[in-house]
């Protein structure tokens, strides 16, 4: 496994959608100094260039803070900048070919939904499962919520450590306690607070009661 636990348990998902006056850099930045343990750069929207020249100056940041740098989707893009590694949904690129591509050391992270998907990724070599979404998500208006019960089974079902994501925020990430996951990955619950940095300390110390 290319991943310890204990990066897992804050895992900051970037959105563009609230920077305001601000860069993603910026951003990216106070959820490090709150204490985001790990990080995804997540961009839907921009041309090729931009993107690899943005995933390079928030790698180099991750790193200065000592935070694997994780690029959503996007296998070759990871590969080219030389990512810690990707994660990928179930429709994105087959988990052995993200490996082939990859190498040994990558990290790689799936999306699990079931405890079906959950088993395939581990004995794909998956080093991580993301599962949700436990609260619905304001990025993905279509997810369903997951039955918390749901995510209890699927993080006992599997060695590797699973992260819980969808809707997380510091007012119901307490709801996941005993739920057996390795750490929570948060997208508007960091990055739409109006203080970033105190927003990721606050949950930050609630994850480290719940885990």
């Amino acid at each position: 496994m290319n991943i310890k636990r204990e990066q897992l348990k804050l895992y900051a998902v970037t959105d563009r959608s609230w920077l305001g006056d601000e860069t993603l850099y910026e951003q990216v930045e106070k959820a490090l100094k709150g204490g985001a343990t790990m990080v995804q750069l997540r961009e839907k929207n921009l041309d090729e260039e931009t993107f690899v020249q943005e995933a390079e100056e928030i790698m180099e940041l991750c790193h200065r803070y000592q935070v694997p740098f994780i690029v959503n989707d996007n296998v070759e893009l990871a590969k080219r900048i030389g990512a810690d590694g990707v994660h990928i949904g179930q429709a994105d690129m087959e988990l052995e070919q993200a490996r082939k591509l990859l190498g040994a050391d990558a990290i790689i992270g799936v999306t699990a939904k079931t405890i079906q998907q959950a088993k395939a990724a581990e004995e794909g070599g998956a080093d991580y499962l993301g599962s949700g979404a436990v609260f619905g998500s304001s990025t993905k208006p279509d997810a369903k919520p997951m039955d918390h019960a749901l995510l209890q089974e699927i993080c006992g079902s599997v060695e590797i450590p699973v992260v819980a994501i969808g809707g997380i925020s510091a007012a119901n990430v307490m709801q996941l306690k005993g739920r057996g996951m390795a750490g929570v990955a948060v997208v508007s619950g960091i990055f739409a607070c109006e203080d970033i940095e105190a927003g990721t300390k606050e949950l930050c110390e609630l994850v480290e009661h719940i885990i």
